[in-house]
């Protein structure tokens, strides 16, 4: 099979011809039909996560067709389209795995990072991790579904309820910026969009989605927020989002990675608010989510790779070339 793998850290993907991958007891062959490019997977490729075991094929928004079934796989039948997220396994018997948090698990499996990911044509993920998504809907539509939509969602709730946190803060208009505002303006809220400095594409992007404000990371949104969610992976934008919380106000940080939160004055915090971060998904996430998504009629904005293009797709994402989010083609 045709897949691009990292083989060194830092450096280009290679299009590789790779053996075509066998399903284990516990496990399904996924045909990949896409798979979106995340933010998670320029951590990846640039080390910024640690311990990348290379060589590893990336990608972890992955929509496909069941191909192969191993021992013991119930539920899932040959040629569904399913899902494959971020959280490719855990291990269901430490402490967080038994009491509902199995996002942090103590020995995490992740797809595109420790397991081989969906840059590829072919993937292999534990079956218990699928998600099933049914026939309605465009395949690269969907991708980016597996990881912004499911990590945004996770980070709205963690915001707070539609009653309690009704003007919210998105700082990062990215690809879970433009489908969490969706959700968000679904239930009710009003949403303030927060991009780069000096931007104009983004702001006016959030606006066409339904944005009661949008501006600059720098700027000061009109009126209190009840909280905020930080996509971008800036430390400085803690401060910034703490300043524009109302008192009891709650920050979210919801990447993987972050530059250093700097330094700032106890006041900012004080009055109790809170600063909190999301780490990864759980099953359930996806079953709370895909309902609300579909309900709410989301709607992804993508822009569409063919798989030998994954570079070039991770360096358009690096440098914002384009709204959305990108999806490979294989």
């Amino acid at each position: 099979m045709r897949a691009m793998l990292l083989e060194q850290v830092g450096q280009p993907l290679q299009l590789r011809e790779l053996p075509l991958p066998q399903p284990g007891a516990g496990q399904v062959r996924v045909k990949v039909a896409a798979c979106g490019v995340c933010r998670t997977d320029l951590h990846v490729v640039d080390g910024e996560l640690p311990h990348v075991p290379v060589p590893v094929v990336p990608g972890h928004e992955i929509v496909g067709r069941v191909d192969a079934i191993g021992p013991g796989v119930q539920g899932l039948a040959l040629g569904e389209r399913v899902g494959v997220p971020w959280l490719g396994h855990a291990c269901g018997h430490c402490r967080a795995c038994l009491h509902g948090a199995e996002n942090l698990c103590d020995a995490p499996e992740f797809t595109g990072y420790t397991r081989p990911g969906g840059y590829a044509e072919y993937v292999v993920a534990d079956a218990h991790f699928c998600f099933a998504l049914g026939e309605d809907g465009d395949d690269a539509a969907l991708a980016p579904l597996l990881c912004a939509g499911l990590i945004g969602w996770r980070s709205l709730v963690k915001a707070g309820a539609a009653d309690t946190a009704r003007r919210i803060g998105l700082y990062g208009f990215g690809a879970a910026a433009h489908i969490v505002l969706q959700v968000a303006r679904w239930q009710g809220r009003e949403v303030y969009a927060f991009s780069r400095p000096g931007e104009q594409t983004a702001p006016a992007f959030a606006r066409s989605l339904g944005a009661a404000w949008a501006g600059g990371s720098d700027e000061t949104p009109p009126r209190p927020l009840d909280a905020a969610i930080i996509f971008a992976p800036a430390g400085q934008l803690v401060p910034a989002a703490l300043r524009a919380v109302r008192k009891g106000g709650r920050v979210v940080c919801a990447g993987i990675h972050m530059s250093d939160i700097p330094s700032f004055p106890y006041d900012i915090l004080w009055q109790e608010r809170e600063l909190v971060s999301v780490a990864n998904l759980t099953r359930q996430d996806g079953l709370d989510f895909f309902p609300v998504a579909a309900r709410a009629g989301v709607h992804t904005t993508i822009r569409r790779y063919a798989l030998e293009q994954a570079n070039q797709a991770l360096e358009d994402l690096r440098h914002g070339r384009f709204l959305g989010a990108a999806v490979l083609l294989p």
